[in-house]
This record gives structure tokens, C-alpha cells and sequence, in this order.
């Protein structure tokens, strides 16, 4: 849809608002590079989002990933009287059997979803102005059903509005630590795990070459991509799980998102290693937004160095990179891995929410939100867990 489209759109589409909303006026665009403007205003330093709604993340994964996966994209802006963007929801639509589903756009490879909000508007955000929103869907977009998963209750410590829609607990949590301004070292990680980490990396820097860095320019980001790439399948086949990398578009989105420039410096995806001449012991990549860095994957060596944990080295490392340049928090990703609880004893409430917004919506809703209940239960029983895990091996 041409901007130009997307006003007409508006011009006819635009109900009577309801005096009680905030919410003036909505845009539906059902393509990204139309709503490139008011996205990117969005994503001032007076508006909230995590970086995983970053414009210059999403549209690479629609363009490169979404699209093979039959996803097309909805772009709904919301706006007040004096037609000021007050939030945009990056969706994109799925059909199956006649029924159309919207999802936040991004797929596996985002770790939160929200909408980019103007941060006056998100403090003040009622359930009538979501009415509001959810009924233009319903009427302009021919949404069936919502379903909106793995959103932070929080972030940087403004509440999400979308909390306010009836919701349920995600299947995982999110291990995460944050950081005091002008904390010690010890308070950030304890001085009995600095101690064991420091041991073991005696052993790794007695190899040549051996560095922490994180990756600044192209040819840096290219090697320690081709190390992942080549590790992280074989990393994958150990544990029988099925290589999401490997999805078509999946390498290319990777690796254009870790080449592309913020504007505020950086990457949109960061690359840390541990590396020696020869050999990337460890890779940790994530997206950062000045307050808290955000893990979305990782892979370690498939040599004898694998021995002194550099992975938790290399997050140690992290973890005072970012606590030294005053972010605030840092996660690991969602899941309940052992390792991430050594360093994160916290964890962060995610939810779902599954809004029919029509009489077949209203059943599938019902659906998805049983067989995510179903799947928190598992993750939190020992036994349903190692059961699972058998039979996904057996299917593997």
C-alpha cells in the first residue's frame, strides 16, 4: 500500500471515536516502507519500545524471513486529535484455513514483543483506547484473532500497557539482572564465581592470540559470523534440536542486521566473542538500547577449550562491558537454563494474550491460550519436562 493509500484508507475507514479514547485516528498500512516515517519518530529517546521493534530490525526479518513464511505485513498507528503518533503495532498476518491471525512481526528471533508507544500516552493508556484499536482491526483488517506472546510486563520500568487485556503467565520467564549505578564489581557477580571463572581462564590465555572483543567492523563481524554459522548447526544436532538458523532468509537477516549501523553507535545486533589466533572459543549476540542489553544467541567452540566454560566467561565479560558504560539490566533470553541462573537471580514476568475479535476467534483464541498454559505446565514439572524432552528426541 502507497502512503497515499494508507490516507485514503484512513479518510474512509475512520469511525466516530468514542469521546472516552485518547485515540483520534488509526492508519493501517500493509506495508512497511509507507509507515517508515512515523515509525521512525517512534523510536525517539520520548517513546518506548525494546530494540527488537527497531524499524532497521523488523523489516530486514519480514523482507528476508517473514515473507517465505507466507506472512504479510500490518502496520497500525494509532493517533490523537492533533494527528501525534501515540503508538505503533508492527504485526503481520498469518491465514491458515480461511482463519487470519495477527502476530508481532520478528518471529523466534524476537525475545520481547511490544508496541512502540509514545511514553506520555503509555502512562495513561485505558482499556477504551485498546477497544478502540482492537475494533478498527476488526472492522478495517479482518483480524479473527490476536495473538500477542512473549511481552514484557515492564520496560525500563514503565508498565506495559497491553497488561491491562486479559492475559496469562508466557511458558518461560526471563532470567535477568540489573545493575545499581556505581555498583562494585562483587555486586554485580559474586566474588566466589569471579574467583572460578578467573581460574579457568588462566587455562584459555595461555593460547595465542586470546581476546575478549566486541566485533566493531565488517570483516571482524564476517569471520565470527562464519564461526557461527559453521559451530552452532553442529552445537544443535548434539542436543537434537532442530536448527532455526537453518530456515530460509534466517543467515541472511542475521547477517545484515549484525552489519547494519544504529544511530546511536554500534550495531542493530552486537557480536561479543572470546577468541585466539585460530579458534572463536565463545559468541554471544544481542540487541542494546542504552539501558539493557538483550541476548538472542550464542555458541561456544567445538575444541578442547570447551572445557573452561567460555561461555561463562565470555557473559562475565558482558555483563561488566555493559554495567561499565551505565546500562541498567541485562538478560540472557528467555528460558530457564542453569547457566543464566548463575548470573540473573532474577526473573522477569512475561505474558500472552489471545483476543478474538471474531465468533471463529473467539475458539482459537480459546485454543492457543490452553496449549500455552499447557506448555507453562510442562516447562515447570521435572518429570513432563524429561518426557518431553525424550520424545522430542525421538522425533529428532
Amino acid at each position: 500500500m502507497t502512503m497515499a493509500a494508507a490516507i485514503e484508507s484512513r479518510k474512509a475507514g475512520t469511525p466516530a471515536w468514542s469521546q472516552s479514547s485518547r485515540i483520534a485516528a488509526i492508519d493501517i498500512f500493509t506495508d512497511i516502507d509507507s509507515s517508515e516515517t512515523v515509525w521512525r519518530s517512534l523510536e525517539s529517546h520520548h517513546h518506548i519500545s525494546t530494540p527488537y521493534q527497531r524499524l532497521d530490525f523488523l523489516r530486514p526479518w519480514q523482507t528476508l524471513v517473514g515473507i517465505r513464511e507466507g506472512l504479510s505485513p500490518l502496520i497500525v498507528v494509532a493517533y490523537d486529535r492533533d494527528r501525534a503518533p501515540l503508538l505503533l503495532l508492527p504485526l503481520v498476518i498469518k491465514q491458515s484455513r480461511g482463519l487470519r491471525s495477527a502476530h508481532f512481526m520478528g518471529g523466534k528471533h524476537a525475545t520481547f514483543n511490544m508496541a512502540l508507544w509514545n511514553r506520555d500516552f503509555a502512562t495513561v493508556a485505558s482499556r477504551a483506547d485498546l477497544n478502540v484499536l482492537f475494533a478498527s482491526l476488526r472492522e478495517r483488517a479482518g483480524v479473527d484473532v490476536l495473538a500477542f506472546e512473549q511481552q514484557p510486563l515492564k520496560w525500563r520500568e514503565l508498565e506495559n500497557p497491553f497488561a491491562l487485556l486479559p492475559h496469562q503467565a508466557s511458558p518461560n520467564d526471563c532470567p535477568m539482572m540489573t545493575f545499581a549505578p556505581g555498583a562494585s564489581d562483587a555486586a554485580r557477580i559474586s566474588n566466589s564465581l569471579r574467583r572460578r571463572l578467573k581460574g579457568k581462564e588462566r587455562k584459555l590465555k595461555a593460547l595465542p592470540g586470546y581476546r575478549y572483543q566486541v566485533a566493531a567492523d565488517d570483516a571482524g563481524i564476517e569471520r565470527l559470523l562464519d564461526a557461527f554459522f559453521r559451530i552452532k548447526p553442529q552445537r544443535m544436532a548434539e542436543q537434537k534440536l532442530p536448527n532455526v538458523f537453518a530456515d530460509p532468509g534466517v543467515e541472511d537477516f542475521i547477517r545484515g542486521t549484525c552489519m547494519a549501523p544504529r544511530a546511536d553507535g554500534g550495531r542493530v545486533i552486537e557480536i561479543h566473542a572470546l577468541e585466539c589466533d585460530g579458534d572463536v572459543i565463545a559468541l554471544f549476540a544481542g540487541v542494546a538500547d542504552g539501558y539493557r542489553f538483550s541476548m538472542m544467541f550464542n555458541t561456544y567452540t567445538l575444541s578442547a577449550s570447551s572445557r573452561y566454560s567460555p561461555g561463562l566467561i565470555l557473559i562475565r565479560d558482558i555483563v561488566d562491558h555493559y554495567a561499565e558504560r551505565g546500562y541498567r539490566a541485562l538478560d540472557l533470553g528467555i528460558g530457564s537454563d542453569d547457566y543464566k541462573k548463575l548470573f540473573c537471580k532474577a526473573n522477569e514476568s512475561i505474558f500472552d494474550c489471545f483476543i478474538p475479535l471474531s465468533p471463529r476467534g473467539t475458539v482459537v483464541a480459546a485454543v492457543m491460550s490452553a496449549a500455552n498454559r499447557a506448555k507453562r505446565l510442562v516447562k515447570r514439572s521435572p518429570r513432563l519436562s524429561y518426557l518431553a524432552q525424550r520424545l522430542r528426541y525421538a522425533l529428532h
